[in-house]
């Protein structure tokens, strides 16, 4: 937000807070000195902007808001690789049980292969990334 932004932003509330100043009964020489302090508060606040400074502040905080958001994305994927990891192997460890239950060498051997590789794709998948 730029210092003119800000101070657009400080105007419109002394204005609002002026005005609720106005219609609030008291003397109208009270309701003037209430308004002369609350001009120049505003115009002191106003003075007081460092628009570089707001930048900066505005900046760093979208870049903390972006990079919470990447790691809870990264946070929930991890999650559901690790899930969908897991639903492999068990897949993967139930075709090697039914291959022995069959009594299949053959069939044993690459179902014995698939684990392996299934496991190996999985951890690799999964160590991405938790980097």
């Amino acid at each position: 937000m730029s210092k003119k932004g800000i101070g657009k932003f400080l105007a419109g509330a002394g204005i609002g807070a002026a005005l609720g100043i106005l219609f609030a009964p008291k003397k109208g020489s009270d309701t003037r000195a209430d308004l002369k302090r609350m001009f120049d508060d505003l115009r002191r606040k106003v003075q007081n902007l460092d628009a570089k400074e707001v930048k900066e502040a505005v900046e760093m905080k979208i870049a903390e808001l972006q990079e919470g958001l990447d790691e809870l994305n990264k946070e929930k994927v991890l999650a559901a690789a690790k899930k969908q990891a897991k639903k492999l192997q068990d897949a993967a460890n139930e075709l090697v049980e039914y291959a022995i239950e069959k009594g299949t060498p053959v069939v044993e051997k690459s179902a014995n292969a698939i684990k392996a590789k299934v496991i190996e794709t999985c951890e690799q998948v999964i160590e991405k990334l938790s980097k």
